[in-house]
């Protein structure tokens, strides 16, 4: 587990590395704004188009094979932009093809991670480990821009490459040294599958099963969970949020409310609120981790609302503490409920589907904040914005409780053994 958890705060400040060194090195070499945007999309869309391939390879073959793949594929990128920028080539095209290199190892690295974490460590354990990934994934977003920043005006953003090459080379050997069993049904719950997930998972065994299929049963394991589609389209308005509020907020900080420094004082209080929410996780007696997880996202709304008042910075510092602290708590809580309660031989195409809606949703808030400001007023296109995240998080309680009474009814089961001699 300690190699797991060592690989993984690698792989953390790694990713956080690349977005800084790339801006200062795009921005060094061309000075156009449109040329960022370019490098920048590069890695972004292969993501979101390869993320449901990567799901069903995950499903596929052993979560630390895939990992470890993608660990070295993106070494390999940032070592060829390295040397590239080391010697002066700064071709912007080599830039976006090896970013979209990079964007395609995320694709098929990231819906691993949960089956790998799943394989590696006890039932019992998974929040604490989950919590202490969300710790290092934090901590490296703050650490690592202002880590690039002082490399690349010591020595250049060559060397700021260089650092993330060799940090995904050494989680690569962590993962080296993880074994794990071959991909397989896991049992949902303790030790129990549902009927029809149990006949499926023993129908799917056959390596010539196409993709196509693959993505439609990981659909229907989907489907088969109302509580989870609900939670996920919660989860992809509260990026969608986020990308509103960091887009709109600096603006009305540096105009309305004391300038640089009163964003810089926002930003850094939710910083400290993630960080502590994601330490209480695994300490607070949660007896519905679900519901939880569904008001920590709608807390959201707070910082929406103080952005609509135009409140004054040390309110809208506090409501986006609290904020970022309901995120905090709610990554580990949702990392561990869904791996207990999906099968794990759909894991990773069922959280490929999560993480599409999060990865495309920030930065399509991001994109047409602005417009849409333009268009409502920043006053109107918040309080719309915390009315909505409010709610759509909220909503998703229903379902949960729904589930919970037909989970209540006995239902024809197989345990492990039966399944096994089907």
């Amino acid at each position: 587990m300690n190699r797991l958890l060592i690989g993984r705060c690698l792989s953390a400040l790694a990713t956080a590395l690349i977005p800084t060194t790339l801006t200062l090195a795009v921005l060094r070499t061309t000075g156009d704004g449109a040329a960022l945007g370019v490098v920048l999309a590069s890695e972004m869309v292969p993501l979101l188009l390869f993320l449901p391939v990567g799901g069903v390879l995950a499903d596929r073959i052993r979560p630390q094979r895939v990992a470890l793949l993608a660990d070295l594929t993106r070494c390999l990128s940032q070592a060829a932009i390295a040397v590239e920028l080391l010697l002066g080539v700064n071709r912007l095209l080599d830039l976006a093809l090896l970013s979209a290199v990079a964007g395609v190892a995320i694709a098929f690295g990231s819906p691993a991670v949960p089956r790998l974490v799943v394989a590696v460590v006890p039932g019992p354990d998974r929040l604490r480990m989950n919590a202490r990934i969300g710790v290092a994934t934090s901590l490296s977003a703050v650490v690592a821009p202002a880590l690039a920043g002082a490399i690349t005006l010591a020595a250049g953003p060559g060397w700021a490459a260089a650092l993330t090459a060799v940090l995904f080379a050494c989680s690569a050997l962590t993962l080296g040294g993880i074994h794990t069993a071959s991909a397989g049904a896991r049992t949902s719950g303790p030790g129990r599958t549902s009927a029809a997930s149990a006949r499926r998972l023993v129908g799917r065994g056959s390596a010539a099963s196409s993709f196509g299929r693959d993505l439609v049963e990981g659909w229907r394991e989907i489907r088969e969970r109302p509580w989870f589609l609900a939670c996920v389209l919660g989860h992809g308005v509260w990026h969608f949020m986020a990308g509103l509020f960091l887009t709109l907020g600096p603006v009305t900080a540096v105009q309305e409310l004391g300038g640089e420094a009163s964003w810089m004082v926002i930003l850094q209080s939710g910083t400290v609120g993630l960080v502590l929410g994601v330490f209480a996780a695994p300490r607070l007696p949660i007896r519905r981790p679900l519901a939880v997880v569904q008001l920590g996202a709608a807390c959201y709304v707070l910082p929406m609302v103080a952005l609509a008042v135009t409140a004054p910075a040390p309110v809208t510092a506090g409501a986006y503490f609290v904020a970022m602290f309901g995120l905090g708590v709610l990554s580990p809580l949702w990392e561990t409920v869904v791996a207990d309660e999906i099968p794990e031989a759909a894991l990773g195409r069922v959280r490929s589907f999560d993480q599409l809606i999060s990865f495309a949703s920030r930065p399509f808030g991001l994109a047409v904040a602005a417009p849409l400001a333009g268009l409502t007023g920043v006053t109107a296109l918040a309080l719309t914005g915390g009315v909505l995240v409010a709610a759509a998080n909220l909503a998703a309680i229903v379902p949960m409780a729904r589930s919970r009474r037909r989970r209540a009814a006995p239902e024809p089961c197989v345990t492990e053994g039966k399944l096994r001699r089907r």
